[in-house]
């Protein structure tokens, strides 16, 4: 005989559903996401694809192909992309060392991962440029040797990859801890090398975090303004303008359109960036039957 379930059914289940969230004000709590969602970042996102409508497409073509936005899109692509495989490789060896490995000062260490969240990105830029310049710490060794850091593209991969290096450790990290030492005994039981362990046991397990780590590190580099303003020399001739910086320049000069311009396809690379990152974090989940 089929089933069906009666009126006075459906109205225990609902509720049991209703009995079951503990604390009240759901439509409450949902209004204030909503309202603070839509003030704080939709509606300026919004306002950025509007100004951007009223300008033509050939204007808007014209805006962005001058040589200067051109090349300031290839710099902060370019450096964004060459710090972030940076950082995967050393975030991997330094989330690998403070899991697998016990040393004097580990905790001082992991606290000091999240001082690039912590300081203001002009201190560390000022630092950076100071430390890398021709007479610096580190710039003064360098130069002699022809390795010029300060007021160079080089100098923005630095910058960026300081920003940058808590990403990816912090994506990796959890990864490590929660990984069972096991895959890594059956694979010496078997007879794997420590390398081919690694690159076929742990690096698998591993890669959907690196990949998090990456697109993060890349979409925070591409929008950097403060750490690279100082060490980056600013030149149109020598290539070094970013493109925050070419925004700033734009607002200050009243150009409104062209900011406005160069903003919406920031806006699209950080979509595309983040939703790349979203992908990769469902998958990892389906992967791991968390969904």
């Amino acid at each position: 005989m089929k089933y069906t379930e009666t009126n006075s059914e459906k109205k225990t289940t609902k509720t049991k559903s209703k009995k079951n969230a503990v604390i009240p004000g759901y439509h409450l709590s949902l209004g204030i996401v909503i309202t603070m969602l839509s003030v704080i970042v939709l509606i300026p996102l919004a306002s950025v694809l509007v100004y951007s409508l009223r300008i033509s497409p050939v204007e808007f073509l014209g805006l962005i192909l001058k040589e200067n936005v051109r090349n300031a899109f290839f710099t902060s692509i370019t450096s964004s992309f060459l710090a972030a495989v940076i950082n995967v490789v050393f975030g991997l060896i330094v989330a690998w060392s403070l899991v697998k490995y016990e040393f004097p000062g580990k905790w001082l260490l992991d606290a000091l991962i999240e001082l690039p969240f912590a300081l203001p990105t002009a201190v560390a830029g000022i630092t950076l440029s100071k430390l890398y310049s021709t007479t610096g710490f580190f710039g003064k060794g360098l130069s002699k040797i022809g390795i010029h850091v300060a007021y160079t593209q080089t100098g923005i991969v630095v910058a960026l990859v300081f920003v940058g290096l808590p990403f990816v450790i912090r994506a990796v990290q959890p990864i490590l801890e929660k990984m069972d030492g096991q895959y890594e005994e059956a694979a010496f039981m078997l007879g794997a090398s420590p390398r081919m362990t690694f690159f076929r046991v742990i690096l698998p397990e591993l890669k959907p975090a690196l990949l998090t780590g990456f697109g993060l590190a890349f979409a925070r580099g591409i929008g950097e303004y403060g750490s690279v303003i100082y060490i980056s020399g600013n030149s149109a001739k020598n290539k070094t303008q970013v493109v925050s910086y070419v925004i700033m320049q734009k607002l200050s000069y009243i150009d409104y359109a062209g900011a406005t311009a160069i903003a919406l396809v920031m806006l699209i690379i950080s979509f595309l960036l983040l939703l790349f990152v979203n992908v990769v974090q469902v998958r990892q989940s389906r992967r791991t039957n968390l969904l």
